[in-house]
């Protein structure tokens, strides 16, 4: 099908789809999950993934993220900083340790075991955001621990994906596997936060100001647009996340006077077109192949991915001393797998740390935490009364 025609069936089907969704009080962005599916390879084959898709889906992850950074406040973040490293900590520790142990059950090597846990201790918190602005909690103090804790919580995933494919000696991405190499990758990553300090304290201020300057319409966004695209571009380049990099650029802009003018303008051109995009394409990453001969497998761990983030993450909220109602819902926001968790296995799977036996099953369930994440965080937090949802800080 050609591009323009695949853009129109997936913003047409995404626009209907949502529309019912949000009617019925379910979030919409499972309904865009649910059509990547519908006319993906899965059942009906109308689309399958392709490089324009991907291009557009890139770009929808990179403003989500960027998004929620100009959503953020750094005043915010600092107060739950502590809590946010617990949540973090916690939510890899508790799956790579029993999906590990699990795996092995299996009888799958302890080198592929091992991988499979750090796949799974990969925290997309993309959805979480979708659904977090859809009920307008993103500067609650759960929404900006779940944030805290995905970023954290991202570092530490490629952190662990780095030094394995580092002592297996493959060519992950990035570069090569020899010590020399991982050691300046650690250096760069290292480099990159430093510069995220400078960008986010002194640089944004003056960046905002050429935008403001200039004789061109939209011309605050389409700065700040050029640093989130830039920032992703360096974070992909020294192996971390495209969407690390965004979300560090959002929270760069949110310190600047051009804040407000730049979240009226980012939101319709993401959500117009390539959020959908975003959120179609992890659909149609999923096929049902083979799938009754693994079926066991797949839901044993499905449970299991739900069950190790939502205890892991929710426990280092409650240590934190949050309500159980607020750990539950801390909890749900992490379970999301996406295209975190994508990425690192797909990765994994070019450095030959997961064989081609279980690799299709591993993504199965990553499309299932991604479905149904947006449902449990729902869930959490229908538990809470209209005044525990409103625990915000003041604009």
């Amino acid at each position: 099908m050609h591009t323009i025609g695949i853009l129109l069936l997936i913003l047409v089907t995404t626009t209907l789809v949502s529309h019912l969704f949000t009617r019925f009080g379910l979030p919409s962005v499972v309904g865009q999950l649910l059509v990547g599916i519908l006319i993906g390879p899965a059942v009906l084959g109308w689309i399958h993934p392709n490089g324009d898709i991907s291009l557009f889906a890139e770009i929808g992850v990179i403003i989500l993220m960027f998004s929620a950074g100009l959503e953020s406040d750094m005043a915010q973040l600092k107060k739950y900083l502590r809590p946010s490293l617990l949540v973090a900590v916690l939510g890899v520790i508790f799956p790579v340790a029993m999906v590990y142990g699990f795996s092995l059950l299996y009888h799958i090597n302890q080198m592929e075991s091992l991988f499979i846990g750090v796949i799974f201790a990969a925290t997309s918190v993309s959805i979480s955001v979708a659904v977090l602005n859809e009920m307008k909690a993103l500067r609650s103090k759960a929404g900006a621990t779940i944030l805290g804790a995905a970023v954290v919580d991202d570092i530490l995933a490629v952190v662990v994906l780095s030094i394995m494919t580092s002592l297996m000696g493959g060519q992950a991405g990035h570069g090569g596997g020899s010590d020399t190499s991982f050691l300046l990758r650690s250096i760069e990553q290292v480099l990159f936060f430093v510069a995220i300090y400078v960008i986010v304290r002194f640089c944004a201020p003056a960046i905002a100001k050429v935008g403001v300057k200039l004789y061109v319409p939209m011309s605050e966004t389409i700065v700040a647009l050029s640093l989130a695209l830039g920032m992703a571009l360096v974070a992909d380049l020294v192996g971390l996340s495209a969407v690390v990099g965004a979300f560090f650029a959002g929270i760069a802009i949110s310190q600047t006077d051009v804040k407000k003018i730049v979240i009226r303008s980012i939101d319709p051109i993401g959500y117009a077109v390539f959020i959908p995009v975003f959120f179609v394409s992890i659909g149609l990453s999923i096929s049902f192949d083979g799938f009754m001969n693994q079926i066991w497998f797949i839901i044993t761990l499905t449970l299991l991915a739900i069950l190790t983030k939502l205890v892991g993450s929710g426990l280092g909220a409650r240590l934190s001393h949050y309500t159980l109602k607020d750990s539950y819902v801390v909890g749900a926001g992490m379970v999301s797998r996406g295209e975190m968790a994508l990425i690192i296995a797909q990765i994994g799977f070019a450095a030959k740390l997961i064989g081609a036996e279980y690799y299709s099953a591993v993504i199965t369930v990553i499309i299932l935490t991604t479905v149904l994440a947006p449902f449990l965080l729902k869930h959490a937090f229908s538990l809470k009364s209209d005044s525990e949802q409103l625990d915000k800080l003041p604009e």
